[in-house]
């Protein structure tokens, strides 16, 4: 993109804008976290798992939309195998026999002409759901402690590491706020389940590779430009890399946009998540990361001086 070219924007002055606006959104996610809880999803609350087998292929959105009201629930659905397979997964009070029941009802109401049967049932206990959350939270908290081993060895300071766990820190507290701020309004499904624990983990590995590009030129342009300020020296390679940056994200977010469209009830939770992840990675790799460098290495100079 030729706009991006010749890039000399004044942004790291203008940081304290970025924290204005990172800390009045984190407050809000936190404040919405633990004042209304995080709204999980099956596989972190319990409930009943049931495979039925149809004969041919059949329709997960109108299945669903015909499961919702005997149930009272929306039931989580995706197809198994070679297609003739649907996996329902519920979280209701009613009888494990009462639901099979209504499935079967359902099921040849909606599909005359295409037999199913039930070949599975599960039920996922309150102690698996458990486990699983903690486990889907220590697998967050460890990738970030390694990603502060990774960038603390690769550019042999503390300051690089802190500026980019807080910038993943802040991209998976904000994504989080909004998922729990607009559960139930939106038309879709944000309930905390196993692909979403993978689209954070995603958007943790999106944001984090183009903070170390944005470290890379730090780092490069500090060997070329010795004697220029520290501040200058950020600022004109978040320039330098903003080219990049904005083509890297327009055509990531274009495809995640494209499954959101398109991919289904399904696959809506997870697309809306990568869609708010690449917003804030590329936003915070600029405002958090390197903004907070400055300010740690600013802080740094003066207690040993």
């Amino acid at each position: 993109m030729r706009l991006f070219e010749t890039a000399d924007y004044s942004i790291i002055s203008r940081r304290k804008i970025g924290y204005f606006i990172s800390g009045t959104l984190i407050i809000i996610s936190l404040l919405a976290i633990f004042g209304r809880g995080l709204q999980y999803g099956i596989d972190f609350r319990g409930g009943i798992e049931i495979i039925v087998e149809f004969e041919e292929p059949a329709s997960v959105d109108e299945f669903r939309s015909d499961l919702t009201e005997p149930l009272g629930v929306m039931p989580e659905i995706r197809r198994l195998g070679v297609g003739r397979d649907l996996l329902i997964r519920i979280d209701t009070d009613l009888p494990t026999s009462e639901v099979q029941s209504i499935i079967m009802t359902t099921a040849g109401a909606t599909f005359p002409n295409n037999p199913a049967n039930i070949v599975q049932t599960e039920n996922v206990g309150p102690s698996f759901a458990d486990d699983l959350r903690n486990a889907a939270l220590m697998s967050i908290i460890f990738a970030l402690i390694v990603i502060f081993l990774y960038i603390l060895i690769r550019f042999k300071k503390w300051s690089y590491s802190a500026g980019a766990v807080a910038a993943l820190a802040h991209d998976v507290i904000i994504t989080l706020g909004v998922f729990t701020v607009l559960h139930g309004i939106v038309p879709f499904s944000l309930d905390i389940n196993q692909a979403l624990i993978a689209a954070f983990l995603t958007i943790v590995g999106y944001s984090l590779n183009d903070t170390v590009v944005v470290f890379d030129r730090i780092r490069e342009n500090l060997l070329i430009f010795k004697t220029e300020d520290f501040e200058k020296t950020v600022n004109r390679s978040i320039n330098n890399t903003l080219s990049r940056t904005v083509v890297t994200s327009l055509t990531t977010l274009f495809v995640v946009t494209i499954l959101f469209i398109f991919g289904g009830d399904v696959l809506k939770g997870l697309s809306f998540a990568l869609i708010i992840g690449v917003l804030l990675g590329t936003y915070s790799s600029i405002f958090v990361a390197s903004a907070m460098l400055v300010d740690l290495q600013q802080k740094t100079r003066k207690n040993i001086a």
